[in-house]
This record gives structure tokens, sequence and C-alpha cells, in this order.
């Protein structure tokens, strides 16, 4: 008889389908569990659940469940895996928290997959199946995403902006010290094939299309290569890169002609403190601006990240990086208070010198205050963020912002409409005692 396995990916409060922030129309269809999916042997019988989409039953039948985990969802995760193993239903926790802290999931679960899956998934199954399933799998030495099948999109039902979701390369040369790519698992890139990306791309048949690799220029040559393969194909594509492509002509102007219309960029901060005490030193406020309109020129939207809680932040910093952004003319600018993740050379520092103050990790979400920030109070950096979303998104900031945007109008302004609404609902979500029912302090009051 054909095995069940159900293959759960859980949220936090903050991004839940019943209560969460965000409606459907920021979502995309993830990769992690239609990949998981297609590496499930034929003999099982596999079933995803996203909890972003839809509720998870807790009567659900299965011979095993799997769930991925990041930091933001490991309650959640936790919660469910203790109750499906109440029910007598084995337990597999694995992702991103479960490598950077695997001895907080072993509890939760029957084993534990640290690192990524390709080659451990599959041998669980086989040891699950065989009734030997160990109580911990580590990523191969060898590992490779060289001819690997296509991820199982339509096993997700069709409620997301995009199923349209590709991945070429994964990893991180850099070192950013708030990253938890270097902390999980090093500096190293692992990259698949252009001609198996083209030929995924090829497959699923889509013109619009969407990169989740952590940093498309990673490796200059590789994303040479993957953006002259992209030319023949007429895609438009959206993906994520460093400030260091904005700053690289020719590799821009060949983005441009493989159907490039919007990147998302780690900006960070507009100081360069803070940028050097990250080790994101390759930042360089000065030429920000510079960058926005490079990108324009070339009919690239830009999505610029900001992240407040350095310990080189003051309360004025959240008004003038909002204010930063509208005269920059940012496609679509996000604000994030600084998270020290579990593992990362932040969380290390930070535990160090007594500055953690919980760890809930529901409340690592990049939008609640974990730690003691250094020159404003806990009250004062989750206010100051809220503003700083605020200010970007009020309809004068908006109107400014769009008037050089080289995105096509209905779809930016829907974009920028449902920040604006995320911005205007922050206050719901949060949890912290001291910032529920205070009234934001004069000086961040958004004009």
């Amino acid at each position: 008889m054909m095995q069940r396995i159900v293959l759960i990916s859980p949220k936090g409060p903050l991004y839940r389908h019943r209560g969460g922030i965000f409606g459907r129309a920021l979502r995309y269809k993830p990769l992690t569990l239609t990949t998981l999916a297609t590496l499930t042997p034929p003999d099982f019988d596999v079933e995803l659940v996203d909890e972003g989409i839809q509720d998870v039953p807790l009567d659900i039948e299965a011979d095993l469940i799997g769930m991925t985990v990041i930091t933001g969802t490991a309650m959640r995760a936790y919660e469910l895996a203790d109750h499906f193993r109440r029910r007598g239903i084995p337990v597999v926790l694995g992702g991103p928290h479960v490598t950077l802290i695997p001895e907080d999931a072993q509890p939760h679960a029957d084993a534990i997959v640290v690192g990524y899956a390709e080659d451990t998934w599959p041998e669980l199954l086989r040891d699950f199946a065989a009734g030997q399933m160990r109580a911990r799998y580590d990523q191969s030495p060898t590992l490779s995403l060289a001819d690997r099948a296509f991820a199982r999109r339509e096993l997700l039902p069709n409620r997301y902006i995009t199923d349209a979701v590709f991945e070429a390369q994964r990893g991180c040369l850099h070192d950013c010290e708030f990253c938890v790519v270097p902390a999980a698992w090093g500096r190293k890139l692992y990259q698949k094939p252009v001609a198996d990306v083209v030929a995924d791309i090829r497959q699923h048949g889509k013109r619009q299309i969407l990169f989740v690799d952590l940093n498309l220029y990673a490796d200059r040559a590789y994303a040479k290569e993957l953006f002259e393969a992209l030319v023949p194909l007429q895609v438009q594509w959206h993906g994520l890169v460093t400030t260091m492509f904005g700053n690289d002509l020719p590799m821009l102007e060949l983005a441009q002609r493989s159907g490039c219309r919007g990147v998302l960029m780690g900006f960070e901060s507009i100081s360069e403190d803070s940028l050097r005490d990250c080790k994101k030193g390759f930042n360089a406020p000065e030429d920000y601006v510079q960058i926005v309109e490079r990108l324009h020129a070339h009919g690239i939207a830009l999505n610029a990240c900001f992240v407040f809680g350095a310990d080189h932040d003051t309360t004025d910093v959240f008004l003038k990086t909002a204010q930063f952004a509208v005269d920059a003319k940012i496609d679509l600018p996000r604000f994030a208070i600084a998270t020290p993740f579990p593992g990362t050379a932040l969380y290390r520092r930070l535990e160090s010198e007594g500055r953690i103050l919980t760890r809930d990790w529901e409340l690592y979400d990049a939008q609640h205050v974990v730690y003691q920030p250094a020159q404003m109070s806990v009250d004062e950096l989750q206010r100051g963020a809220e503003a700083a979303w605020k200010h970007a998104y009020s309809f004068a900031s908006i109107a400014k912002r769009l008037r050089a945007s080289p995105a096509l109008p209905p779809f930016i302004w829907a974009a920028n409409l449902t920040y604006r609404r995320y911005a205007h609902n922050l206050r719901r979500f949060y949890t912290c005692d001291a910032f529920v029912g205070t009234p934001i302090p004069p000086m961040l009051q958004p004009v």
C-alpha cells in the first residue's frame, strides 16, 4: 500500500492565511515544498499544504509529515509537530532554522534534516519505508544541483500572484553580519547549469517570471551566461541582486536585453558606519541615487530594502531614510527591523553583550524588536519603523516616487497600495506591550 506524506509550510501570525497582514496580492508560489515533492520517490503519495494560503487540517491523515521551518515560523512548526506526534504521526523538520540551530528543533521531531535536502530527503524516505529512519540527516558534502527534476508546481493550488518561480543558484559569497546564509551554508555557491534553468522556463511556458536566488549577480560570469540565455526566450523577469549590479553598466544593458524588469536590492542603510558594522561595506550610500537612475534608464524598477536598529542608528534615522526613499524615487521601498537570527554573527555578538531580549522565535520576523538597541528604546525602534513605512507610503509619497518608475502604472500602483495596506496594519500584529497603544512621538509623525 502506498504511504502518504504531507509536506507543510507553517506561517507565523503576520503572514498566516487567516488574519495575516498580507492578502494574496504579494504571494508567489514557493519552491521549497514543490521541490521536495519532486524529490519524493514515486512509491509515496504526497500532498502539499502552505499555511500562507490555506489552513492546516489538524485531523489530516498521513504516514509521515514534513515541515520546512524558518525562524519566524519555528514556534508554529513546533506546535503543529507536537500535535501530530501526539496523534502518532512521525514528523520531520528541516529548513533554514533547523540548519542554523538543530538542537532547538530536535526535541519536536522524529527526524531533522540539516542543510539542503536534494540527497538527504530521498535517503530519509527510503529509511522510513524500511523502518530505519535516523534522528538526523546532514547535507551531502557532494551536493550538486545539476540534472534535477523540475519542481512539481501543480501540487499547490493557484492562489498566488504567480507560479512562474525559478531558481538558478543558491548561496552568497558575502559575509554580512545579519545574514543567515553564511551562518547556515557558508560562503559558497551551488549553481544549476544554465541549460537546466532554461529548460525549466521553457517547459513552464510563462513569459513573466521570478528568480528567487539570493543574489543573481553573485557570480558575474554565471550571471552573464544566464542573461544571454534568457534573451531568445523573450521573457520578462524579476530577481535579487546587490548594489554592485547597479554599477556594472555592461551587465545592466545585458539584463535589459534579457528581459529584466525589476530587481530587489539590499540598500540596508544610508549610514556608512552602519554598513561597515554589518560587513556590507561594498554598499555606498552616495551611489544610491545614481543606481536608481541607472536602473530606471534601463527599464528596471527597484525594490530597495532598508534595515533599522544598527548601533549607530538614532531616532532621526527613520524619517531621514523614508524621505530619502521618496526623493530617490525608489519604486518599492521596504523597511525592516534588524533581526539577530540564531546562529548568525549578529546573534552571537548581541548575545555576548547581553542584549537579546527574547527567544520567542515567532517575533523573529524582521518587524518586531527582539534585542536592546544601542541608542534608542525598544519602543522607539518599533514605532520608528512603522513611521517610516507610513511616510514612504502616504499617497503624496507614492505619487512622487512613481513619477520616474519604468514599471507599468497598473502594476506598480497596485504593489504600492498593497504595501500601504501593510504599513497601516502593522500595529495589529505587534505583541510588544510597550508598543501597543503608545502614541507616536512627534518627531516620528509622518508628514
